[in-house]
């Protein structure tokens, strides 16, 4: 029998950085998957970053995933959005090359050393006295584990929507996974819920006026994702492409509307709670019955096809209708549709059911990362995979677990919020959810975390002895602006330039940032604050019995997490705090 010290499940960006996480800590570890030539494969847009997705992105280059790099080799156009406003909303974005990307990642999870691969659907979690021991695959294999984690996206159960035509899927074209999430429940114990989403048409680009469409480019020179990247060689090579902008219009609006009971999402059959901030173009018609256009954009999927992805048409209408929409807009006129838009509805677990290291709570060494949490998106999928890859590992070497926090990363935010608040729709990180944004910037996310990344064992010494050069020279000119500064060829993959932008950020915003870090120390007595696992809420008198429930529920390790449960009031606050102080006393 195979024995592993850590198993994922699901090739995706969540399975792919939380699978090469441990191996690269030198743990014997296994990838299953059910298509090998899918992984981390781009379902819906091929683009990584955004707002406060590109923050996510760099963090997890800096504490040494993969996602960083991978785009930057596989990029056709990059931007960096918000650079209208302050540096702490700047946020990187590019288009990928989908197929590139794919091969990119594929290849580093079949050369990386102590990681196999296996092409396989695990049907069940075996699990004895509350601890994971391993898994079955749908050919009656038995594989033993340490740590097993989940990572299956939209498999788990889905079900595939073309207007009013049902059929069980993953994705389009790949089966759901049935028996698997059977097993999270009858085996470990979890509640299941279940999301919606859905993806636009594709559509053949050689069918495409793009004389009639506002072309859209690249940042000249673009900035690369990776801390990685030794951008003045890369810029030289990067050819960029155009994306383009068009709009639907009244004619549009109407071809939905006279149609809207084609729907998937309106005619009853898909009844999950869906996106709120990437709503589909039928809840943006009856939403906001005033807006006479909504912006589209076409994005190419890859170089070597024509391909193209129209962003904001995402849709669950039948395939006759989204031809004639689609058609009557303009410069679509004589479109021809490669691949229908669908709607997909899938089980995800609760997330309050999860730990900050996102070990589920109910059964030992097992953890979920990606969209089996309640999340959307690819970035916010693989900074949980990284997480929980490193956080399995180290639980195995006796260490340390990573919990990143509020102050310190996106990814500390984002599963502060899914652990505490739960969700009730797909999660998708803002730069608003962050309230130490100033801080935590798209920039520096190296001066935050690479230090840790280097701690866990993700970041080589040869490198981190790089970023100490790049480092120290801000240091040193920030107290001293006639300090020396090394070549570029001494930085290199940092440089003089990036050196002068730091510094420029920093004092243009280091009065704000001041008294951000004051007001969070404020906070930090609370924030920090430990609650006994022993505590019994329901001996505390002063709390309502709601406020017991929701505690209860969620567990809260500090009183600053218990504070961020949503309907918790100040006063309860208070009333835990003396609880805690009487316990200590006696």
């Amino acid at each position: 029998m195979n024995s592993y010290d850590v198993i994922v499940i699901g090739g995706g960006n969540a399975g792919c950085e939380a699978a090469l996480a441990p191996a690269r800590l030198g743990l014997k570890s296994l990838l299953i998957t059910q298509n090998i030539d899918l992984i981390a494969n781009m379902p819906c847009n091929p683009a990584i970053g955004g707002i406060a997705k590109g923050q996510i992105v760099r963090e997890i280059d800096a504490l040494g995933g993969e996602m960083g790099w991978i785009t930057d080799m596989a990029g056709i156009q990059f931007k960096m959005l918000n650079k209208s406003r302050g540096p702490a909303v700047w946020s990187p974005r590019a288009q990928c090359d989908k197929k590139l990307y794919s091969a990119f990642m594929q290849n580093s999870i079949i050369s990386q050393k102590n990681l196999e691969l296996l092409q396989a659907t695990v049907t069940q979690l075996i699990v004895k006295s509350g601890k994971i021991v391993g898994v079955k695959t749908n050919l009656s294999e038995i594989i033993e584990a340490k740590s097993v984690i989940v990572t299956t996206g939209t498999f788990l159960n889905g079900k595939i929507f073309v207007g009013k035509t049902v059929f069980d899927g993953g994705r389009f074209s790949e089966k759901a996974s049935i028996d698997l999430s059977q097993s999270l429940q009858k085996d470990c114990g979890l509640q299941i819920s279940r999301f919606t989403t859905c993806t636009p048409p594709r559509v053949n680009g050689s069918t495409v006026d793009y004389s009639k469409m506002q072309e859209q480019p690249g940042d000249n020179p673009p900035i690369p994702f990776s801390h990685f990247t030794n951008a003045s060689v890369w810029q030289q090579t990067k050819k960029q492409v155009s994306c383009y902008l068009v709009y639907s219009n009244e004619n549009t609006h109407k071809i939905i509307k006279d149609n809207i009971k084609e729907s998937s999402l309106y005619n009853g059959l898909a009844n999950a709670h869906g996106p709120r901030y990437c709503p589909s173009i039928e809840d943006k018609i009856v939403r906001f019955p005033e807006r006479t256009r909504h912006q589209l954009f076409l994005e190419p999927e890859c170089l070597s096809t024509k391909e193209i992805y129209i962003n904001g048409l995402f849709t669950g209408l039948g395939e006759t209708v989204q031809q004639d929409l689609l058609h009557s807009i303009e410069g679509l006129e004589s479109v021809k549709i490669t691949r229908y838009g669908y709607a997909i509805e899938y089980d995800y677990v609760p997330p309050t059911q999860i730990k900050h290291t996102l070990e589920t709570k109910n059964i030992e060494n097992l953890y979920l990362a990606g969209q089996i949490n309640g999340t959307t998106g690819y970035e916010e999928a693989a900074g949980q995979g990284i997480i929980a890859g490193i956080n399995a590992a180290l639980k195995i070497m006796d260490r340390h677990p990573l919990i990143l926090n509020r102050q310190e990363a996106y990814i500390g935010i984002l599963i502060d919020d899914l652990v505490t608040k739960s969700v009730d729709e797909p999660y998708r990180m803002f730069t608003s959810r962050a309230e130490y944004r100033l801080s935590i910037r798209n920039d520096n996310a190296d001066l935050r975390l690479m230090e840790l990344g280097h701690q866990i064992g993700l970041i080589s010494d040869g490198m981190y002895k790089k970023f100490l050069l790049y480092r120290d020279t801000l240091v040193n000119l920030y107290d001293n602006q006639n300090a020396s500064i090394p070549s570029n060829e001494e930085l290199a993959p940092w440089s003089q330039e990036k050196i002068k932008e730091e510094l420029e950020i920093t004092r243009k915003y280091e009065g704000y940032i001041n008294i951000q870090e004051q007001t969070a120390k404020k906070i930090a007595k609370y924030e920090n604050k430990q609650i006994p696992q022993d505590l019994d809420y329901d001996s505390i008198s002063t709390l309502s019995a709601e406020t017991k429930e929701k505690l209860k529920k969620v567990n809260p390790t500090t009183l600053g997490q218990a504070n961020r449960i949503p309907g918790i009031k100040p006063s309860d606050i208070l009333f835990l705090n003396i609880a805690i102080e009487k316990l200590k006393k006696s």
